[in-house]
């Protein structure tokens, strides 16, 4: 049986940033250059320092439509603090059914990890918003094209690990259209004018291929 699902919200760019390793004190002016450049999804991993902290100032901060939430959740306990602290957003980079549904029971849009064909079913299966092709550049567009093939046809395919605005339009050409950025945008101690130029030319590349 498919369990229920909190679909992928219509938004003007599905480009997510990642800000692994970001610090609270920090986290602030990184958002405020994201939402100015046109990002609507913002990801902080639980890897990073302090992350719960992040994620609650993120939210704060960012206007009710643009996802907030965390990345590398392993856990349903994980999940129920990031509900805590407003997060509507949960990235997975795996396949935990018991985290995608808990996430989906709060309401949030999840984009869990695969990599394979059998990741990609049991993850739309669990209730999947979305689907995160990662490392991205492992499989390439080739090897993500191979899987979308055999995967309900309306479920959002975003691709993770490698992916910059260099490369959105060999991926876009196989049907991908979401997209994680993590070092290409974000690395720890950036500036916010660093940030700013990046987002920036992120969204100009994905706006190219969406007009």
């Amino acid at each position: 049986m498919t369990a229920s699902v909190v679909a992928w919200p219509a938004l003007q760019r599905n480009l997510v940033a990642i800000l692994r390793g970001i610090t609270p004190d920090a986290i602030e002016a990184a958002v405020e250059a994201l939402v100015e450049a046109g990002f609507e999804a913002i990801e902080v991993p639980l890897n990073s320092p302090d992350a719960f902290i992040s994620i609650e100032k993120a939210r704060r901060l960012a206007p009710e439509n643009c996802l907030i939430g965390a990345g590398t959740v392993l856990e349903v306990a994980q999940v129920d603090r990031l509900k805590d602290v407003g997060g509507n957003l949960l990235v997975t980079p795996n396949v935990e059914p018991d985290v995608i549904r808990r996430a989906v029971q709060h309401g949030m849009v999840t984009m869990p990890g695969v990599f394979t064909a059998t990741e990609a079913l049991l993850a739309a299966k669990s209730g999947a918003a979305a689907l995160k092709f990662f490392p991205a550049s492992a499989l390439g567009p080739s090897g993500i094209a191979g899987i979308k093939a055999i995967l309900p046809p309306n479920l959002p395919i975003g691709a993770v690990g490698g992916v910059s605005d260099s490369n959105f339009a060999d991926y876009w050409k196989v049907g991908v259209r979401a997209f994680g950025l993590g070092t290409s945008l974000y690395k720890p101690g950036d500036a916010a004018a660093l940030i700013s130029e990046r987002a920036i030319k992120s969204v100009a590349a994905y706006d190219a291929l969406s007009a």
